[in-house]
């Protein structure tokens, strides 16, 4: 008797048709973190849903920020590509709330952009210590 999954021969759908709905973002404390991005991207953040507060991106995307205090936080990566208008005004931001942003993702170059693919580039820490990134050009694959 077979116990394979009852799915396993559904058509496979186009990777066009394959959307990323939401993430949940580990905080230690979800208003601070899910206030902290809004206002770096010039974003809301919803009302809460269940034990998530999200803040949903300009592509049917949501952040669900979810709140862990009881272990310590995996720093994850997360990009956003933001409109070339803007980056200069996220810059601003993040110099306003006092947060270091660089050129690379290891922070090894501190108060500076980069210029990859013919647009500007940005890193930062959030709250709990995820590496953020906001970019105008999305990198180009081989």
């Amino acid at each position: 008797m077979s116990h394979a999954p009852q799915y396993a021969h559904a058509p496979e759908p186009s990777a066009a048709s394959v959307q990323l709905n939401h993430t949940v973002v580990h905080a230690s404390d979800r208003h601070l973190s899910a206030e902290f991005i809004a206002t770096i991207l010039g974003l809301e953040v919803g009302a809460p849903f269940g034990p998530f507060l999200p803040v949903d991106l300009g592509n049917g995307v949501t952040l669900d920020y979810y709140e862990k205090r009881d272990e310590p936080i995996q720093s994850q990566h997360y990009a956003f590509l933001v409109p070339e208008a803007q980056f200069p005004t996220m810059i601003a931001r993040l110099e306003a709330v006092g947060v270091t942003y660089c050129a690379d993702p290891g922070h090894t170059e501190p108060g500076r952009t980069n210029n990859l693919f013919g647009g500007h580039g940005a890193y930062f820490a959030d709250p709990d210590g995820h590496n953020m990134e906001i970019m105008t050009r999305p990198y180009v694959r081989p």
